[in-house]
């Protein structure tokens, strides 16, 4: 049994904040459209529809001009809607792809050429997956070889346990939604104190996204805010963020993505942080043949 989700806001506002030149939005989906890429039947939500054309007229408002699709349980390990998307975007998207371990080397190569630079690996198990640290082990190793990434998705009570088999991969790794850290429980929780730590490390990254789904104030999301800002002081080279358009799983109010950018007035505040962050950042990990 599927859950049905929220459509995403209809009018999505126009940002006051003013986003420097090559801002990159860097964790968002496409979904569907379902009669052409079905939904995988193992899927534990059913979304809305949120082709590619709907994610660049949003990115056009808010005044981002690249784009990270990340592949989400909903399709499985078809990534077909999601290379669609990034052959539609004449080289302005990347994409993080799922796949399962028994993917072949000849399917890793077609994902690269197609625009993939990364692998995402779920341990949220509301979500109907819950990673197999073999298989994770074992892809992390086979895309090494490509320079790749491995995206990494878990709550904050799991870091514990997954924290030496995450030190352990030989490839970069992207922590999703800050850790999905409880931000009612202050910066010197004992779980962002161990992310923190695991950020020590300099092949972790870390996404300042999912305000909007940490937050227990609601809108502008100031509680979630405190620990991206935090997370952009003391990484500042490593830090990248994205809208999560559409928003899956979002049970109420839907949030307006204009408003996300305007949270990164407080989550990045001086120019250099912003361009940073939105800029630099994403262009290393997913075009560093621009750098």
């Amino acid at each position: 049994m599927t859950s049905p989700n929220l459509p995403f806001h209809p009018n999505p506002s126009k940002p006051k904040l003013v986003l420097p030149k090559g801002s990159c939005d860097a964790h968002c989906h496409v979904f569907g459209p379902a009669a052409r890429f079905p939904f995988a039947p193992s899927r534990t939500y059913t979304p809305v529809d949120a082709p590619w054309e709907t994610l660049a007229e949003l990115h056009e408002l808010l005044g981002l001009d690249r784009t990270v699709l990340v592949q989400a349980s909903c399709h499985g390990t078809d990534n077909s809607a999601m290379l669609d998307a990034i052959a539609k975007s004449n080289g302005t998207c990347r994409g993080v792809a799922m796949v399962g371990r028994d993917v072949s080397d000849d399917e890793l190569q077609r994902l690269h050429d197609g625009g993939v630079r990364g692998i995402r690996f779920n341990f949220v198990t509301h979500l109907g997956q819950d990673a197999d640290l073999d298989s994770v082990r074992e892809l992390a190793a086979r895309i090494a070889p490509l320079g790749w990434h491995a995206v990494v998705h878990f709550e904050a009570d799991r870091l514990e346990t997954l924290a030496p088999a995450l030190k352990s991969l030989p490839v970069p790794m992207v922590i999703d939604h800050m850790g999905r850290i409880d931000v009612t429980a202050g910066l010197d929780q004992p779980a962002y104190v161990m992310l923190l730590d695991l950020m020590q490390d300099p092949r972790f990254w870390i996404k300042v996204s999912g305000s909007e789904r940490l937050t227990r104030q609601g809108p502008p999301y100031a509680d979630a805010a405190v620990f991206g800002r935090d997370l952009v002081k003391r990484f500042p080279d490593r830090t990248l963020w994205g809208t999560d358009w559409p928003h899956p799983n979002i049970k109420k109010d839907m949030p307006d993505d204009g408003a996300l950018v305007d949270l990164l007035a407080s989550i990045a505040p001086d120019d250099a942080a912003l361009k940073r962050l939105l800029v630099d950042n994403p262009t290393r990990l997913y075009w560093p043949e621009l750098v």
